[in-house]
Formats: structure tokens, sequence, C-alpha cells
């Protein structure tokens, strides 16, 4: 497929100078100081302890004196201690699930809804959507942000919404068929699924009426939209958010440039950091990414600690700058006999080789004081001629070697084998403390 954004669609900001944005910056991020300083303790006491005050900030490279922001702050301040605003002004309320502890809560004003809404009616265009266009919503609804997120931005551009959410995956493959979208929304594991499912019934996926898939909430490599976009016939385009900064709607990808996702800087100041030492790196070198909010009312979050691994780039097709498409998650990082290994490398060369599906779990578990690794992948349901489960074990064994640095176990699994999801893919099951008790 070759969608373009229609420019002029376009807001002035997004054509806007360099110069524009960073007073514009500049004057919102000195705005935000002062109003977390004043209206949320942690930050007051985070502020205070590091001798620092809004009004020390006087250009925007001055933000590195104030102190990060953390997952842990928002749950030791569960409920509703990050709040800036009282909570009669909160209209709404989501909350991010964790594998440990509470969850950490996010609120927004109608100020907020409204903002993020634009952002994402934003990022529609900028994935080739335009008023007018019916959309699939396909991500979660409820306390997880992508559902409601895509399907008020969807709104807010004047599109018609089939809130479908997760799940019921032959009900996916119906509506597509009956009602026609141009767009689906969700992330791209699950997407997978729908193109299996039209294959299961014997249809066509790349004859449906889509024509762009925006999809987010997990990493995912180039390799695997390319499969998507082959298997689909769409445009396979990456939107960027997380739930503490606003939800989806943080950046997106042009459609007609494809090079990761521009970030929307007006609302959202990004930092990129050594993970180690905190440092602030300059653009273009990779490392932690660092995002404050320049305009939330409810949550505002100074220097927030994303843990997802990018690198700051120029601007494209936007006079914003842009991020490289997340790779991985620096908590996500697997440390397997001293090698640092994440799940988007192995799913890079799954997608590469012939006869392969997408479909893959990595199994670790100890074998004595040694950690094992088994890779397990399903073949397609007709691989290619020449194909054989001998030479795809072999030819994985080896990339896995040569390219993560570490020594696997492969299983060729049949069609199916591998759990579905209707949201986030598992990919990782690591038994390690189990099978070293």
């Amino acid at each position: 497929m070759t969608a373009q954004s229609d420019r002029s669609l376009l807001e002035p900001i997004e054509t806007a100078s360099r110069d524009e944005i960073a007073a514009l910056q500049l004057n919102r991020m000195q705005w935000t100081l002062h109003h977390a300083y004043k209206n949320v303790a942690l930050y007051r006491k985070k502020f205070d302890a590091a001798g620092v005050r809004p009004d020390d900030l006087k250009s925007l490279d001055d933000l590195g004196k104030f102190p990060f922001t953390t997952a842990e702050d928002l749950r030791v301040s569960y409920p509703f201690g990050m709040f800036a605003v009282p909570r009669e002004k909160v209209v709404r309320i989501h909350a991010s699930s964790g594998t440990t502890g509470k969850p950490k809560v996010v609120g927004y004003t109608r100020k907020d809804i409204d903002t993020w809404a634009g952002l994402v009616a934003r990022s529609i265009v900028a994935s080739g959507g335009r008023p007018g266009d019916i959309i699939q919503v396909s991500y979660g609804y409820g306390l997880f942000t992508g559902g409601l997120g895509a399907h008020y931005g969807a709104e807010k551009l004047g599109c018609t919404v089939i809130p479908m959410g997760g799940g019921q995956t032959g009900k996916q493959v119906q509506l597509i068929q009956d009602f026609k979208p141009r767009i689906i929304m969700v992330t791209p594991s699950y997407m997978l699924n729908i193109i299996e499912e039209f294959e299961r019934q014997g249809l066509d996926p790349r004859g449906s009426s889509l024509e762009i898939g925006i999809f987010g909430a997990e990493p995912w490599t180039n390799p695997m939209r390319q499969a998507i976009e082959e298997r689909a016939n769409i445009d396979a385009v990456d939107i960027y958010g997380l739930s503490e900064i606003i939800g989806p709607g943080v950046a997106n990808e042009c459609v007609e440039t494809k090079d990761g996702p521009t970030i929307w800087e007006d609302h959202f100041y990004p930092e990129i950091i050594n993970s180690e030492t905190e440092a602030t790196l300059p653009d273009g070198e990779m490392g932690e990414l660092v995002f404050t909010s320049l305009t939330k009312e409810a949550l505002p979050i100074i220097r927030y600690r994303t843990h997802d691994l990018t690198r700051l780039l120029p601007p494209t097709a936007r006079s914003m700058r842009r991020m490289e498409k997340i790779t991985g998650r620096s908590d996500d990082m697997l440390i397997i006999r001293g090698v640092n290994v994440f799940p988007t490398q192995i799913e890079e060369i799954v997608c590469k080789r012939h006869g392969l599906s997408p479909y893959f779990e990595i199994d670790l578990s100890k074998h004595g004081n040694m950690d094992h690794v088994e890779l397990k992948v399903e073949r397609k349901p007709k691989p290619e001629a020449g194909y054989s489960d001998a030479k795809a074990i072999a030819a994985l064994q080896q990339d896995v070697k040569t390219y993560v640095g570490i020594s696997t176990k492969v299983t060729i699994v049949d069609v199916g084998a591998i759990p579905r999801s209707v949201g986030k893919a598992k990919r990782v099951f690591d038994h390690r403390k189990e099978s070293s008790k």
C-alpha cells in the first residue's frame, strides 16, 4: 500500500520552525513545573531535596537539574496522590497494571481528555487517516488506555468508529467483511491473529477493505511490519504511548516515511539518558527514553523514566523530532549467560526465516548452574518448497548464535501450538528461579 497523510489536515505546529517549537516548549514547561510543585506533595518533596525550584528553569537545558519520576513514585502515591487538581475535577481514571504491586493510576481533566483526543486524531492523520474513514478499534477497552484513547481520537477526527475491543477473533473478521473499515487500530501481535483467522475461514486478508493498520502497545520490529504488510496488503504504522504520559498518541509514524514515530513535541518533551549513570545523552545516541508532559492538568509528569530504549532522530515528514522504533525495554532485557538479550532481537530473526511464522516463545531454565534456552517457533501452515524442520532449526540456531550471541535449543512446533493473545503477546517464560531450587 502507498497511503499518504492529507497535509491539508496538519496543524500549524506540525510545520512550525524549530525555534517556534522550542519557545512553546519552554513556556509550557515552566507552567508544568510550577503546577506540579504547587499542587503535588511528592514533586514538592523531590524538588526541595534536589535543591531546585520551578523558577530555576531558564532554558530547556535546565530541565536536567530536576529529579526523575519513576513508576515507583506512582505506586507509592496510589491511588490519587499524584493528582495536581482536586479529585472532583478528574473526569476519568485509567490504570496501568504492573507485574507486581499496585497499579499506576492516571487521571484526566476534561481538558486533558480533549488534548488526548486531539493527539490521537493527529496520529490517525499522520497514519493516512481522514475524516469519514471507518475505523475498527480492536484495542482493549476499560482501564487500559488503548481502546478509549483510540476511540475518542477517531471520533475527534470525524471518523466512524467500530468499538470492537479485543478478542472474538471470528467476529473481528466478520465486522471487517461486513462494515468494511479502512483502518484498524490494534496490537501487532493480535493483528497476526486476525490475519490468521481470515485464512482459516478461506478468505484472503489481502482482499479486505483494510488499507491502514495503526499498531502499538508492544515493541515490534520492521520485519514484523513487513510480514503484516505483505499478508494483509496494508500500511502498518507505529503509534507510541504509555498510560503514565497520556496513553496512545504520544508519538506516531508518518505513513509517507515510516521512519520512526514523530514525537508530538508541543505536548511532550523527550530526553534520552544512560540508564545506569542517568546522564542525558545527545540526539542520535541510544538510551532510555524520558518524557516531561507540557500541558497535562490532572497528572503532570516530570522527567518520567519510561524504560523504553530508543534514540532521538531529526525531523523528516513533520517539524518535530522522531524516535527510532522501540527495540525493547531496559526492564525487559534478559541476561543469559552474561549476554544482554531482548525478545525483539529474536523476533527479527524469526520473521526473516522462510517457512516459519512470527509466533514464538522463549523458555528459560537452569541446567545445573547454566542457563538453558529453548526457542519454540511455529512453522507456517504451508511452508515454501524445499522447507524442512531440520534446516530451519540449524539456520535459527546459527542466526541466534551469530547475531545475539547465545546458544539455543530450537523446537519447531505445529500451527496453533503457541497460544494466541488478544492484546500484548507474552513471549518469555523465565523458569530459572524455579529450576534452581
